[in-house]
């Protein structure tokens, strides 16, 4: 039986995972059906893993065949929802657009009888044509030439943004005013003008301002994204060297020898860093196939070497704008979801092909430093993991590896995969945040366990360069939908339970370890 305080644990972390689950209700309900179902879909994509991490911490173990079985009825429900998600969305789509071309027919019905047009919150300064509308110019010189400025606006309208303030902003103009439309339509439309008056001069950005309301910024082209220099990548190759070094010396460490001191011996390291790097180019993979099917453009990957596991991952800029918040989502998601499906995958296979006389042989506590691998250790070593060690196949290590390479880069912070799927689901006052929490954590991390050099080092590399927020997408304000941020919560609680030790005591009751 568990004692008090884990009781406690289990207890306050179900309550979390209800309080969750109930608050994703009460947010999705006032979206109607639309929104109720996007919420099972939610539900439906995380209930196999609640539920096997639940049993797990109650002692009862599910076999592989109960995993599996648990995971295709998720799939089969999940699919299910997004066919009724998709039938109920084209309804709604449909009642839309004939409630807005009655609109349409009233407006221009009351137009012709010679009847002014009202909105609702329009004062009678608000009712002049877009062209006169009286602009408070705040700036005795405007950084960009003033015809370009007049031209700018007598873009916006009262039917898409109604500016009723301008600023003048580095190299071009911050507009405040009224949101008159869906923000991708609206983004569109004002970004589709602007465009066909001055061609490749300018960007519009849609954002959310100091006092949370829309904002519409118009910068130089100048300002885009650049290319990788040929210092940048001069340092890329550099480092790309060093990462295979030290993955050659982290797998000769695991194979009981120090290649520095026996470099005859590196082909013995070669099979194990091949692994490591395997899941490195499925993680980088993953970001360069979804950024090709939206035509983004990243940089060459910065890997970075660490003694202790081989690599740390890689730091991958963009090169282009990123036009919203589903791409920045999609393109980032895809690297650590392929990196961490490899990752899994071998270490499934490594936990299935491990005997007697593997390759490997681990101490029982190597299985209590992370709640998934032990979790799915103890699914297939069963009562093997009561001995003091354990013969394991090499993938075991490498998919170990993989996963620990993957949920450091998931950790939400700045520009690493973890704080970017922050931004692009909550925005970026909730990933600023986020970026705080993370470093203050790691930093307690570092304090309380010294012995362990990855989270100080992991905290001093985002501090020095990853604890800046990414460059806020040309529309801002339109949130990813559900099942977008669906995925991102079960990548960042797959990383949790990747990172989280399972206590002795726990481990122990488990059956992981005598």
């Amino acid at each position: 039986m568990f004692n008090a305080s884990e009781t406690t644990a289990i207890i306050v972390i179900l309550l979390a995972a209800v309080g969750i689950l109930a608050w994703g209700y009460m947010r999705a309900k006032t979206f109607g059906k639309l929104g109720v179902l996007a919420w099972l879909q939610s539900v439906v994509l995380m209930g196999p893993w609640l539920v096997f991490f639940g049993l797990f911490a109650a002692g009862i173990y599910l076999n592989l065949v109960g995993i599996l079985s648990l995971l295709v009825g998720s799939v089969i429900v999940y699919i299910y929802l997004g066919k009724r998600l998709r039938a109920e969305g084209q309804d709604t789509i449909l009642r839309e657009r004939a409630a807005q071309r009655l609109k349409e027919q009233q407006e221009q019905a009351i137009q012709a009888s010679g009847e002014p047009v009202s909105h609702p919150n329009q004062s009678l300064e608000n009712k002049l044509p877009s062209a006169e509308l009286p602009l408070t110019i705040i700036a005795e010189v405007l950084p960009i030439p003033e015809e370009d400025l007049k031209v700018m606006q007598g873009i916006f309208g009262i039917d898409t943004f109604f500016v009723t303030e301008t600023i003048s902003y580095q190299e071009g103009a911050i507009f405040k005013g009224n949101l008159r439309g869906e923000p991708d339509l609206v983004h569109a439309r004002l970004s589709e003008k602007l465009e066909s008056h001055f061609q490749d001069k300018y960007r519009l950005f849609l954002v959310e301002g100091s006092e949370g309301k829309p904002v519409v910024i118009i910068l130089p082209s100048s300002d885009d994204p650049q290319p990788s220099t040929l210092a940048q990548k001069n340092l890329a190759l550099v480092l790309l060297i060093a990462t295979i070094a030290t993955s050659l010396e982290a797998s000769s460490i695991l194979l009981g020898f120090d290649l520095f001191n026996n470099l005859g011996r590196y082909q013995e390291a070669i099979p194990l860093s091949l692994g490591i790097w395997g899941i490195l180019a499925a993680h980088e993979i993953g970001h360069r196939l979804i950024a090709k099917r939206y035509n983004i453009r990243l940089s060459i990957p910065f890997f970075l070497p660490t003694w202790q596991i081989g690599s740390f991952g890689a730091i991958t800029r963009f090169e282009s704008l990123v036009p919203n918040r589903n791409v920045l989502f999609d393109i980032t998601f895809a690297g650590p979801a392929l990196g961490g499906l490899v990752s899994l995958i071998f270490l499934v296979i490594g936990l299935v092909l491990s005997h007697q006389g593997s390759l490997f042989q681990v101490p029982t506590r190597f299985f209590q430093g992370s709640i998934l691998v032990g979790s799915l250790a103890r699914v297939v070593l069963g009562d093997a993991l009561q001995n003091s060690l354990i013969d394991v196949h090499p993938l075991t290590i490498i998919g170990w590896l993989g996963l620990i390479i993957n949920a450091l880069n998931l950790l939400p912070a700045g520009q690493l995969d973890g704080g970017r799927i922050v931004q692009a689901i909550y925005g970026r006052k909730t990933a600023r945040r986020a970026t705080i929490a993370t470093l203050v954590i790691l930093g307690i991390v570092a304090l309380v366990n010294p012995a362990n050099p990855v989270p100080l080092y992991w905290a001093i590399l985002i501090l020095f360069l990853q604890r800046d927020l990414e460059r806020p997408t040309l529309n801002e304000l339109s949130e990813p939908d559900d099942t977008r941020a669906a995925w991102g919560l079960l990548v960042l609680f797959l990383m949790l339970a990747t990172l989280i030790p399972l206590s002795p005591a726990l481990a122990g009751r488990l059956g992981i370890g005598g």
